[in-house]
C-alpha cells in the first residue's frame, strides 16, 4: 500500500458522486478539503463515522473545510446511504478505484481471522494548495469530527 503522507501533493483525480455528477479534485482548488475513505456504505462503522461528520458539518464548514466521502460502492448504493442519513456532503462512487489508488488506501486487511484486500478506513486533510496536511489512520468512527478539528 503506497499511502499518501503528510506533505505529499495530491494528484488531480475525478470520480462520480451518488447522483452520477463528475467531481474533480480541482473543483476544490483553494479550499481546505477532508477526504474520508470508508469500506462500505450502510455498515455500522461507516454509518457511525458519516453521521458523526454530518452532525458536526456546520462546525467543520465554519473552520473552512469541505468534505468528500469515498468508497467503492455504486452510485445507487451511495445515493441510498446519503438519502437515508441526509448527508450534506457528496459521496464518491469510486467503483474503478481511481481515487482509492490515488490516495493508496487499498490493501490487505484482516477481519475475524480472514485476510482479504479492501479499503482502509482513513481520512486525509488537504490544505488550500492541494497538499496533505494530516492523515488520520486510526479513525474513531463515533468521534471523527473531533479528530479532524
Amino acid at each position: 500500500m503506497n499511502t499518501l503522507k503528510e506533505g505529499d501533493k495530491v494528484r488531480d483525480f475525478h470520480s462520480v458522486d451518488q447522483d452520477g455528477n463528475l467531481v474533480k479534485f480541482s473543483d476544490y482548488s483553494g479550499k481546505k478539503l477532508v477526504v474520508f475513505f470508508y469500506p462500505k456504505a450502510n455498515t455500522p462503522g461507516c454509518t457511525a463515522e458519516a453521521c458523526n461528520l454530518r452532525d458536526n458539518y456546520a462546525e467543520l464548514q465554519s473552520k473552512g473545510y469541505e468534505l468528500l466521502g469515498v468508497s467503492a460502492d455504486s452510485p445507487k448504493k451511495q445515493a441510498n446511504f446519503r438519502n437515508k442519513y441526509e448527508f450534506p456532503f457528496p459521496l464518491l462512487a469510486d467503483e474503478d478505484h481511481t481515487v482509492i489508488n490515488t490516495f493508496g488506501v487499498w490493501g490487505p486487511k484482516k477481519f475475524m481471522g480472514r485476510e482479504y484486500d479492501g479499503i482502509h478506513r482513513m481520512t486525509f486533510i488537504i490544505d488550500e494548495n492541494g497538499v496533505v496536511e494530516k492523515v488520520i489512520s486510526k479513525v474513531k468512527t463515533k468521534d471523527h469530527a473531533a479528530q479532524i478539528l
